[in-house]
Protein backbone atom coordinates (compact mmCIF):
# COMPACT_ATOMS: atom_id res chain seq x y z
CA UNK A 1 0.00 0.00 0.00
CA UNK A 2 1.47 3.29 -0.77
CA UNK A 3 1.25 6.24 1.20
CA UNK A 4 1.87 10.23 0.08
CA UNK A 5 2.33 12.95 2.95
CA UNK A 6 2.00 16.12 1.86
CA UNK A 7 4.33 18.84 3.65
CA UNK A 8 7.52 17.93 5.40
CA UNK A 9 7.42 19.89 8.59
CA UNK A 10 6.82 19.03 12.23
CA UNK A 11 3.39 16.62 12.05
CA UNK A 12 4.56 15.84 7.98
CA UNK A 13 7.62 13.98 8.83
CA UNK A 14 6.39 12.13 11.59
CA UNK A 15 3.39 11.17 9.89
CA UNK A 16 6.03 9.79 6.58
CA UNK A 17 8.14 7.96 9.78
CA UNK A 18 4.96 6.39 11.29
CA UNK A 19 3.79 5.32 8.37
CA UNK A 20 7.15 3.79 7.00
CA UNK A 21 7.13 1.53 10.06
CA UNK A 22 3.86 0.29 9.81
CA UNK A 23 5.52 -1.03 6.57
CA UNK A 24 3.99 1.42 3.84
CA UNK A 25 5.93 2.82 0.69
CA UNK A 26 5.70 6.53 1.99
CA UNK A 27 6.60 9.45 -0.45
CA UNK A 28 6.54 12.63 1.68
CA UNK A 29 6.39 15.52 -0.44
CA UNK A 30 7.00 19.28 -0.04
CA UNK A 31 7.71 22.45 -2.84
CA UNK A 32 10.86 23.60 -0.34
CA UNK A 33 14.01 21.23 -0.52
CA UNK A 34 15.43 22.47 2.16
CA UNK A 35 12.49 21.44 4.16
CA UNK A 36 11.90 18.22 2.84
CA UNK A 37 15.68 17.42 3.57
CA UNK A 38 15.67 18.58 7.15
CA UNK A 39 12.62 15.82 7.51
CA UNK A 40 14.66 13.43 6.51
CA UNK A 41 17.68 13.64 8.81
CA UNK A 42 14.91 14.35 11.94
CA UNK A 43 13.38 10.72 11.05
CA UNK A 44 17.10 9.64 10.58
CA UNK A 45 17.15 10.64 14.24
CA UNK A 46 14.01 9.68 15.53
CA UNK A 47 14.58 5.95 13.75
CA UNK A 48 18.42 6.29 15.69
CA UNK A 49 16.43 7.14 18.96
CA UNK A 50 14.41 4.03 19.04
CA UNK A 51 16.82 1.56 18.29
CA UNK A 52 19.22 3.47 21.53
CA UNK A 53 15.62 2.79 23.64
CA UNK A 54 15.46 -0.47 22.73
CA UNK A 55 12.16 0.06 21.07
CA UNK A 56 13.04 -1.10 17.73
CA UNK A 57 16.09 -3.55 16.09
CA UNK A 58 18.64 -1.38 13.97
CA UNK A 59 16.77 -3.52 10.97
CA UNK A 60 14.03 -2.27 11.52
CA UNK A 61 15.32 1.51 11.75
CA UNK A 62 17.16 0.52 8.42
CA UNK A 63 14.28 -0.79 6.93
CA UNK A 64 11.67 1.80 7.39
CA UNK A 65 14.15 4.58 6.56
CA UNK A 66 14.37 2.78 3.16
CA UNK A 67 10.44 2.97 2.51
CA UNK A 68 10.52 6.98 2.53
CA UNK A 69 11.04 8.61 -0.48
CA UNK A 70 11.28 12.56 -1.03
CA UNK A 71 9.29 14.28 -4.22
CA UNK A 72 8.98 17.93 -4.40
CA UNK A 73 6.82 17.43 -6.98
CA UNK A 74 3.23 16.65 -6.44
CA UNK A 75 1.64 15.49 -8.71
CA UNK A 76 4.72 12.86 -8.90
CA UNK A 77 4.38 12.27 -5.33
CA UNK A 78 0.30 11.23 -5.22
CA UNK A 79 0.96 8.90 -8.41
CA UNK A 80 -0.41 5.39 -7.55
CA UNK A 81 -1.34 6.59 -3.79
CA UNK A 82 -3.82 4.61 -1.57
CA UNK A 83 -3.87 7.13 0.97
CA UNK A 84 -2.91 10.73 0.60
CA UNK A 85 -2.42 12.79 4.55
CA UNK A 86 -2.26 16.54 4.05
CA UNK A 87 -0.11 18.06 6.71
CA UNK A 88 0.25 21.20 5.28
CA UNK A 89 -0.70 25.36 6.79
CA UNK A 90 -3.61 25.77 8.59
CA UNK A 91 -5.46 27.58 6.46
CA UNK A 92 -9.19 26.30 4.96
CA UNK A 93 -8.62 28.20 1.29
CA UNK A 94 -5.08 27.09 1.44
CA UNK A 95 -6.20 23.08 2.06
CA UNK A 96 -9.21 23.32 0.07
CA UNK A 97 -7.26 24.11 -3.61
CA UNK A 98 -4.89 21.60 -2.52
CA UNK A 99 -7.71 18.98 -2.20
CA UNK A 100 -8.72 19.98 -5.17
CA UNK A 101 -5.81 19.39 -7.15
CA UNK A 102 -5.53 15.97 -5.68
CA UNK A 103 -9.13 15.08 -6.53
CA UNK A 104 -7.93 15.03 -10.23
CA UNK A 105 -4.54 13.46 -9.52
CA UNK A 106 -5.40 10.62 -7.40
CA UNK A 107 -7.30 7.12 -8.62
CA UNK A 108 -10.66 7.46 -7.76
CA UNK A 109 -10.52 4.36 -4.62
CA UNK A 110 -7.79 6.61 -3.10
CA UNK A 111 -8.46 7.70 0.50
CA UNK A 112 -7.35 11.83 0.88
CA UNK A 113 -7.37 12.80 4.44
CA UNK A 114 -6.65 16.20 6.14
CA UNK A 115 -4.59 16.64 9.52
CA UNK A 116 -6.15 19.45 10.33
CA UNK A 117 -6.74 20.13 14.30
CA UNK A 118 -10.18 22.25 14.51
CA UNK A 119 -11.27 23.25 10.71
CA UNK A 120 -14.08 22.22 9.12
CA UNK A 121 -13.02 18.99 7.10
CA UNK A 122 -16.58 19.34 5.38
CA UNK A 123 -15.53 22.53 3.68
CA UNK A 124 -12.96 20.60 2.67
CA UNK A 125 -14.40 17.70 1.21
CA UNK A 126 -16.72 19.60 -0.78
CA UNK A 127 -13.71 21.28 -2.44
CA UNK A 128 -13.24 17.64 -4.27
CA UNK A 129 -16.22 15.99 -6.75
CA UNK A 130 -15.73 12.54 -4.19
CA UNK A 131 -16.34 14.06 -0.84
CA UNK A 132 -16.86 10.94 0.09
CA UNK A 133 -13.51 9.84 0.28
CA UNK A 134 -12.73 12.40 2.35
CA UNK A 135 -11.97 12.47 6.30
CA UNK A 136 -9.76 14.14 8.81
CA UNK A 137 -6.68 12.02 10.40
CA UNK A 138 -5.48 14.43 13.03
CA UNK A 139 -2.20 13.14 14.35
CA UNK A 140 -0.34 14.62 17.66
CA UNK A 141 3.13 15.61 17.95
CA UNK A 142 5.43 14.46 18.17
CA UNK A 143 3.59 11.58 16.12
CA UNK A 144 6.17 9.11 16.56
CA UNK A 145 5.60 9.27 20.21
CA UNK A 146 1.93 10.03 20.66
CA UNK A 147 -0.75 7.53 20.19
CA UNK A 148 -3.52 9.17 19.58
CA UNK A 149 -5.13 9.75 16.29
CA UNK A 150 -8.51 11.68 15.35
CA UNK A 151 -9.99 10.14 12.72
CA UNK A 152 -12.81 12.81 11.93
CA UNK A 153 -15.78 12.04 9.38
CA UNK A 154 -18.21 14.45 8.06
CA UNK A 155 -21.82 13.32 7.15
CA UNK A 156 -20.66 11.95 3.84
CA UNK A 157 -17.59 10.04 4.43
CA UNK A 158 -17.76 6.49 3.52
CA UNK A 159 -17.72 3.77 5.41
CA UNK A 160 -14.76 2.20 3.22
CA UNK A 161 -12.88 5.46 3.63
CA UNK A 162 -13.19 5.54 7.18
CA UNK A 163 -12.28 1.60 7.49
CA UNK A 164 -8.81 2.13 5.43
CA UNK A 165 -7.67 5.18 7.52
CA UNK A 166 -8.51 3.26 10.92
CA UNK A 167 -6.70 0.48 9.57
CA UNK A 168 -3.67 2.85 8.42
CA UNK A 169 -4.14 4.57 12.20
CA UNK A 170 -3.66 0.53 13.53
CA UNK A 171 -0.70 -0.38 11.18
CA UNK A 172 1.15 2.93 12.19
CA UNK A 173 0.98 1.90 15.99
CA UNK A 174 -1.84 4.08 17.04
CA UNK A 175 -5.15 4.11 18.76
CA UNK A 176 -7.66 5.96 16.63
CA UNK A 177 -10.68 7.25 17.76
CA UNK A 178 -14.15 7.93 15.65
CA UNK A 179 -15.39 11.76 16.45
CA UNK A 180 -18.00 14.17 14.26
CA UNK A 181 -16.95 17.16 12.00
CA UNK A 182 -17.42 19.86 14.90
CA UNK A 183 -15.50 23.18 15.28
CA UNK A 184 -11.82 21.76 17.85
CA UNK A 185 -13.23 18.16 17.35
CA UNK A 186 -12.52 16.11 20.62
CA UNK A 187 -8.71 17.41 21.44
CA UNK A 188 -8.46 20.56 19.92
CA UNK A 189 -11.51 21.69 21.66
CA UNK A 190 -10.70 20.03 25.12
CA UNK A 191 -6.79 21.23 24.59
CA UNK A 192 -7.75 24.54 23.75
CA UNK A 193 -9.92 25.04 26.26
CA UNK A 194 -7.29 24.06 29.28
CA UNK A 195 -4.55 25.80 27.82
CA UNK A 196 -6.18 29.05 27.71
CA UNK A 197 -7.48 29.51 30.87
CA UNK A 198 -4.15 28.33 31.65
CA UNK A 199 -2.42 31.60 29.90
CA UNK A 200 -5.46 33.52 31.91
CA UNK A 201 -4.29 32.07 35.29
CA UNK A 202 -0.51 33.77 34.00
CA UNK A 203 -1.84 36.79 33.31
CA UNK A 204 -3.86 36.95 36.76
CA UNK A 205 -0.67 35.53 38.44
CA UNK A 206 -2.10 32.93 39.90
CA UNK A 207 0.76 31.08 39.79
CA UNK A 208 3.65 30.84 37.71
CA UNK A 209 3.54 28.54 34.36
CA UNK A 210 5.90 25.96 35.90
CA UNK A 211 3.92 25.54 38.57
CA UNK A 212 0.38 25.48 36.53
CA UNK A 213 1.77 22.54 34.72
CA UNK A 214 3.14 20.85 37.52
CA UNK A 215 -0.44 21.46 39.05
CA UNK A 216 -1.92 19.29 35.84
CA UNK A 217 1.16 16.58 35.40
CA UNK A 218 0.77 15.73 39.34
CA UNK A 219 -2.70 15.99 40.33
CA UNK A 220 -4.48 15.10 37.48
CA UNK A 221 -1.46 12.93 35.41
CA UNK A 222 -1.18 14.87 32.44
CA UNK A 223 2.22 13.57 30.53
CA UNK A 224 2.99 17.72 29.99
CA UNK A 225 1.49 21.00 31.27
CA UNK A 226 -0.97 22.83 29.21
CA UNK A 227 1.18 25.66 29.01
CA UNK A 228 4.44 23.76 27.96
CA UNK A 229 2.26 21.89 25.45
CA UNK A 230 1.02 25.15 23.76
CA UNK A 231 4.73 26.14 23.52
CA UNK A 232 5.36 22.76 21.64
CA UNK A 233 2.61 23.16 19.50
CA UNK A 234 3.28 26.75 18.76
CA UNK A 235 1.82 29.62 20.48
CA UNK A 236 0.34 31.13 16.53
CA UNK A 237 -1.11 27.76 16.21
CA UNK A 238 -3.16 27.92 19.47
CA UNK A 239 -3.61 31.63 18.90
CA UNK A 240 -5.21 30.74 15.35
CA UNK A 241 -7.39 27.81 16.58
CA UNK A 242 -8.64 29.86 19.29
CA UNK A 243 -9.36 32.62 17.49
CA UNK A 244 -11.35 30.37 14.96
CA UNK A 245 -13.40 28.58 17.55
CA UNK A 246 -14.22 31.38 18.70
CA UNK A 247 -15.49 32.83 15.87
CA UNK A 248 -17.21 29.64 14.89
CA UNK A 249 -18.57 28.79 18.36
CA UNK A 250 -19.42 32.16 19.84
CA UNK A 251 -18.18 30.94 23.24
CA UNK A 252 -15.82 33.37 25.06
CA UNK A 253 -14.21 30.48 26.58
CA UNK A 254 -12.02 30.33 23.32
CA UNK A 255 -11.40 34.16 23.28
CA UNK A 256 -7.95 34.21 23.14
CA UNK A 257 -6.03 36.06 26.30
CA UNK A 258 -4.24 39.56 25.76
CA UNK A 259 -0.56 37.93 26.59
CA UNK A 260 -1.21 34.54 23.75
CA UNK A 261 -1.97 37.49 21.26
CA UNK A 262 1.00 39.86 22.51
CA UNK A 263 3.29 36.45 22.46
CA UNK A 264 2.79 36.06 18.79
CA UNK A 265 3.84 39.73 17.76
CA UNK A 266 6.47 39.43 19.86
CA UNK A 267 7.73 36.04 17.96
CA UNK A 268 7.33 34.30 20.93
CA UNK A 269 5.94 31.21 19.33
CA UNK A 270 7.23 28.38 21.70
CA UNK A 271 10.11 25.98 21.09
CA UNK A 272 10.35 26.92 17.38
CA UNK A 273 11.72 30.63 18.25
CA UNK A 274 13.33 29.44 21.37
CA UNK A 275 10.57 31.34 23.77
CA UNK A 276 7.18 31.60 24.58
CA UNK A 277 6.17 30.82 28.32
CA UNK A 278 9.55 28.80 28.51
CA UNK A 279 12.97 29.72 27.42
CA UNK A 280 13.94 26.39 25.02
CA UNK A 281 17.56 25.69 23.47
CA UNK A 282 17.04 26.76 19.86
CA UNK A 283 19.32 24.14 18.56
CA UNK A 284 16.91 21.27 20.48
CA UNK A 285 16.12 18.95 17.84
CA UNK A 286 11.99 18.16 17.42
Amino acid sequence: MRLTVIGAGAMGHGVAHVGALGGYDVTLTDARPETLEVARERIASNLEGGVRRGKLSAEQSEAALARVALERDVDAATRGADLVIEAIVEDLAVKRALFTRLDALVAPDAVLATNTSSLSVARIADATSHPERVLGMHFFNPVHIMKLVELVVHPGTSPAALDLAREAAHRMGKDPIVVRDSPGFASSRLGVAVGLEAMRMVEEEVASPADIDKAMRLGYGHPMGPLELSDLVGLDVRLAIADYLHQELGDVRFAAPAILRRKVEAGELGKKTGKGFYEWPRNESS
